[in-house]
């Protein structure tokens, strides 16, 4: 009986247990690039959620000489829901397979992207990376006199008088805006308590940690932000000199394979480009924070 052979050069190509040479360690790496944010994006690529990432988490734990996982982050940061939910699965795949993952800090890893590298047991950043911002940012746009100039008309009808606190498309009340400064204070300590519990005695003892400050990676050494500084390639050399670095990413769709575009969507109407210009001013704006 013939037996199907798989090419060597296919079978190193291949995911999971069939590309894996026999014998070898693999360090798995893990790209976490983006702003952080349940909502797509108009640009490629930019955003980090559970969606996007889980079946590329699954992946990455998935082979059977698994020696650690790298976390690559570059982040400004974003949705405090969607770090957590991202957080929380990387450390619920580390339990089941009982292996160490170390996050490295690219340009910048803050807020949420801090939130993000602090699900690794050990933390890696470049001298130069911006890391910590351990707080909460809220931000969006005043539309109230867009519509008129637009000729559009907008018809708002709620039950309950908080039903559309910060609506753009209305001017703002004092009354909302001290409504959300308490729920930034909210999330801000759960934010705080979960630095704490992930780096633990590893702080310094200083105020200073968690007032939204960021660092470059010399000065996060010293507050014990993070455990080392290095790049990716090194670190990971040093510490697991026969494990093979094999990045994991997430798969493209067929047609993107396959050298083809995919369908076009259907065209927005006004108001639908104005929020897609708007979303990719927002995650601009993100990075420009941080000088990015």
């Amino acid at each position: 009986m013939d037996v199907l052979r798989i090419p060597d050069a296919l079978s190193a190509r291949l995911p999971g247990r069939w590309g894996e040479s026999a014998g070898s360690d693999v360090v798995s790496m893990v790209r976490l690039h983006g702003v952080i944010s349940a909502q797509p994006s108009p640009v490629p690529r930019a955003v980090i959620n559970s969606s996007s990432t889980d079946k590329v988490l699954e992946r990455a734990f998935a082979p059977e000489r698994l020696a650690a996982v790298a976390l690559l982050v570059n982040s400004p940061g974003g949705s405090a829901t969607q770090s957590a939910l991202v957080a929380d699965r990387i450390r619920s795949l580390a339990a089941e397979r009982s292996v160490p993952v170390l996050a490295f800090c690219e340009d910048v890893a803050a807020s949420g992207g801090y939130w993000l590298a602090c699900a690794a047991d050990e933390i890696y950043a470049h001298p130069t990376s911006l890391v910590g911002s351990i707080g909460v940012v809220s931000q969006g746009f005043g539309l109230e006199g867009l519509i008129e100039r637009l000729g559009v008309e907008r018809r708002l009808h709620t039950a309950g008088r908080s039903k559309a606190r910060l609506d753009p498309f209305l001017p703002e009340k004092p009354e909302d805006v001290t409504w959300l400064r308490g729920l930034q204070d909210q999330l801000h300590e759960q934010f705080t308590a979960w630095v704490r519990e992930r780096r633990g005695e590893r702080l310094a003892a200083e105020t200073e940690l968690f007032d939204g400050e960021v660092w470059t990676g010399v000065r996060a050494l010293e507050l014990g932000l993070i455990d080392g500084l290095g790049t990716p390639r090194e670190v990971l050399s040093r510490r697991f000199p026969d494990a093979e670095q094999r990045p994991v990413e997430a798969r493209r769709p067929l047609l993107a394979r396959l050298g083809m575009a995919a369908p076009a969507a259907a065209l927005p109407g006004p108001g639908g480009w104005v929020l897609d210009a708007l979303s990719a001013v927002e995650v601009r704006a993100a990075w420009a924070r941080f000088g990015l």
